[in-house]
């Protein structure tokens, strides 16, 4: 029986299917991220559009409402000014668009608990219970 002198050639995996997949995923993936801002594009034109009576909305769910308490007590409804009963009547008005509206609370470090926890209850009296309290995180070193 012979004997091999030679060593045989080195075995090698091919990389180009795995190579062609992956630059086909980020082209997916390159693709469904422009789609989403253009969504979000399109939502933000200011036209005045149609009234009509008795129909339900056809769009996505709205963006969830921004509520800061300032320090010094002042309340701020999506970057307009406005009082704890005004803002209970904007939110019920707003509950009854869409009845699963989020809400998001930014009370200022500096302000009374008070307030903040003013702005929960009148929340939960507007019938929300989508209720959210913006941090910010500490990252230790």
């Amino acid at each position: 029986m012979p004997l091999k002198t030679q060593p045989d050639d080195q075995s090698s995996i091919n990389l180009t299917p795995m190579i062609d997949i992956v630059f086909l995923l980020i082209i997916f993936f390159m693709v469904g991220t422009k789609f989403s801002e253009l969504n979000d594009l399109e939502r933000d034109i200011s036209i005045k559009v149609p009234a009509v009576s008795g129909v339900a909305a056809l769009t996505t769910a709205p963006r969830k409402r921004v509520i800061n308490v300032h320090a010094d007590g002042r309340i701020d409804l999506d970057k307009k000014m406005v009082s704890l009963g005004q803002l209970q009547e904007d939110l019920v008005a707003a509950r009854q668009q869409y009845k699963k509206l989020g809400v998001v609370i930014r009370g200022d470090e500096s302000s009374q608990y008070g307030n903040v926890a003013s702005v929960f209850a009148t929340c939960q009296k507007a019938g929300i219970s989508d209720l959210n309290i913006s941090v910010r995180s500490v990252v230790r070193r």
